[in-house]
């Protein structure tokens, strides 16, 4: 069988990769009267008298709400939300098995952004933090921006910056291969979507350079017509010279190119165009252009989404840390330093000395990276006062 079969045959052995555990057994009256009636009625009487208890004495504090509408879920578009719960199942056995954070999942049959905000924020007090996922763009920048208005904890679309930050943090290391400096780099990103855009934003707040955006229609520049509103609010601070035309005119010259598009956009020979290009073709599960190719066009470094390959950008690197940590300070929300820091935090994980084209990013099976990414963002949390509690 391949990887498909295998993995159906799964689906229907387990009916459901999670499941609900008691953290105490309810054996005897005793048990039954303190967790149940009626000693239950003092924790809900101290929570009714003071909010913040709330995540004193129930799971809050460690709960993350994984939520979806099933319109862009992995690289299969609108299948809607019923469709999409595997995948939002899979995200919670990843929070739980790589972070220790309990995840549930939550699938909101609605494509109005009014609808989907409004849910979200009324059952938003069962939860420590909501993690926003497959959403389509542009509906997804609204949905995120209006949901960190009204809730009083960490919301975190990681299609965008969970991606971001993991591009981030393998480009710090592939800079350090290849020699090339901060500030000074060309990057084309292709793809104009939650995730392009939210990579673009990151890396030109961290300073790496002139980032140059590219959609189906070519290079972004300020002033085009038909821009939705993502891809117009980082046209004003993206390809800083004004540039037009195809991504091939893009890649010329170019130190890194980040593809979050469609496979077999790039060839060998626009490879060849770059400046010892670093190449990062994360469409899945065929890439923009097979590492093969890439390095006969000869790319400096290459990384893909793919776990076959060396390099894997994988979001498993930053979401289950980025949520520890801000669940263990109480962030109110999750910054930009925070998302550098992680980046910053999961470069560190490679040691210079063993630094290499073919090694830049930790393994996506290696779950030491959440501590430490969860150590960058609650120390972040609390430099910049936003934390509520000290970390356990």
């Amino acid at each position: 069988m391949d990887v498909n079969e295998k993995a159906l045959q799964l689906h229907y052995d387990l009916k459901g990769k999670i499941e609900v555990i008691s953290r105490k057994h309810i054996t005897t009256r005793e048990d039954l009267s303190l967790l149940y009636t009626p000693g239950v009625a003092e924790p809900c009487r101290q929570i009714a008298a003071d909010y913040e208890k709330s995540f004193q004495l129930t799971r809050r504090s460690n709960l993350v709400a994984v939520i979806t509408d099933g319109t862009a879920v992995l690289g299969l578009g609108d299948i809607g939300p019923a469709a999409g719960m595997p995948v939002m199942e899979g995200k919670c056995a990843l929070f739980k098995e790589f972070a220790d954070v309990d995840a549930f999942p939550i699938c909101i049959d609605s494509k109005d952004t009014d609808t989907i905000v409004n849910t979200i924020a009324l059952i938003s007090k069962s939860f420590g933090g909501i993690n926003l996922e497959d959403i389509a763009a542009p509906r997804c920048f609204e949905i995120e921006r209006r949901l960190k208005e009204v809730c009083d904890i960490p919301v975190f679309h990681d299609d965008q910056h969970g991606t971001a930050i993991v591009v981030a943090a393998a480009l710090i290391n592939a800079m350090k291969v290849t020699g090339k400096e901060m500030g000074k780099m060309r990057i084309v990103i292709n793809g104009a979507g939650a995730a392009g855009i939210a990579i673009g934003k990151l890396l030109i707040s961290m300073g790496f350079g002139n980032v140059i955006m590219c959609d189906i229609n070519g290079i972004i520049c300020e002033g085009d017509e038909g821009l939705n509103s993502g891809q117009e609010e980082i046209s004003h601070i993206s390809n800083l010279n004004k540039e037009h035309g195809l991504l091939a005119d893009a890649l010329k010259g170019a130190d890194a190119f980040v593809g979050v598009s469609r496979p077999g956009l790039v060839t060998k020979d626009m490879v060849a165009t770059m400046n010892k290009g670093i190449v990062f073709a994360m469409a899945n599960p065929v890439p923009e252009i097979m590492p093969e190719e890439s390095k006969a066009g000869g790319a400096a470094v290459i990384g893909t989404g793919r776990s076959d390959y060396p390099n894997q950008i994988n979001n498993v690197l930053i979401f289950p840390g980025i949520f520890k940590g801000a669940l263990s300070v109480r962030a109110k929300e999750i910054t930009e330093s925070m998302k550098q820091r992680a980046a910053y935090a999961i470069a560190s994980m490679i040691p210079d000395e063993e630094l290499n084209a073919e090694n830049i990013i930790p393994s996506a099976l290696d779950k030491s990276v959440a501590d430490v990414v969860a150590k960058a963002v609650a120390e972040t949390a609390i430099e910049e006062g936003i934390a509520r509690v000290k970390p356990e």
